[in-house]
């Protein structure tokens, strides 16, 4: 048996997309290299190239799956192919602050060889913190990670500059809205660009997930890891 979980291993690596394979930047390669990361997983074997094409995508994918580099990893190459200067590049809105530090450090471990500059945004933190979000927020950051609470707190004293904007990426899309955020969302949403690239991530797809998609996304691609459940090597107590 262990045989035979050990040749569909090798076969699985065999088959993979290494990410030398996407033509990402040099200086985003070295910051995957040194995160260990070697051959794709399948969620970012199907989302990274629509994205790098200039697609909106919709997935269906789980924590576990590798979808946060699914998402960043393209969207970093982009931005540092098309810089964008004196405004928020991307936006990523996620349910909690525990996920936007989390997304944040695979920001900083992925961009520690480029000039990407981030910042986590979550409620809680103090008027330092908060000041330095203002800074983020007015003159410009390239990834800004944040709740969409905190973010209204911001966008509520009209000092926010999406004029840039280029990616919006929903993560646990379902998650918020079950926490009570859909307004807070519609309200973010008409302050950003038309123009821009969204991307929407859910473990689940419901009917108020597609109305959210159909609202936000234009054409998009429709991927579907797996069904909502977690993964095997996640131990639920």
């Amino acid at each position: 048996m262990r045989f035979i979980l050990y040749l569909s291993f090798l076969l699985w690596k065999f088959l993979s997309l290494r990410f030398t394979d996407f033509n990402f930047v040099a200086a985003l390669l070295e910051g995957i290299e040194a995160s260990n990361y070697e051959t794709a997983t399948p969620v970012q074997e199907q989302v990274i190239p629509p994205v790098l094409s200039g697609k909106d995508v919709i997935a269906s994918a789980q924590t576990g799956t590798g979808k946060t580099a699914a998402f960043l990893l393209p969207v970093m190459n982009q931005l540092l192919l098309h810089p964008v200067t004196d405004s928020v590049g991307t936006l990523i809105l996620v349910p909690t602050r525990e996920l936007a530090i989390q997304i944040s450090q695979h920001v900083e471990g992925l961009s520690y060889f480029t000039n990407l500059s981030s910042i986590a945004i979550y409620g809680g933190s103090d008027a330092q913190n908060f000041v330095a979000e203002k800074k983020a927020l007015q003159l410009g950051a390239d990834i800004v990670v944040c709740t969409p609470g905190r973010l209204i707190a911001h966008l509520n004293m009209g000092y926010v500059n999406f004029k840039q904007l280029k990616f919006l990426v929903l993560d646990e899309a379902d998650r918020m809205l079950d926490m009570g955020f859909q307004d807070d969302i519609n309200k973010i949403l008409a302050h950003l660009p038309a123009n821009r690239q969204s991307l929407l991530f859910s473990a689940t797809m419901p009917e108020k997930i597609r109305v959210l998609a159909r609202k936000i996304l234009k054409d998009p691609v429709e991927i579907n890891i797996a069904i909502s459940k977690p993964p095997e090597k996640i131990i639920q107590k």
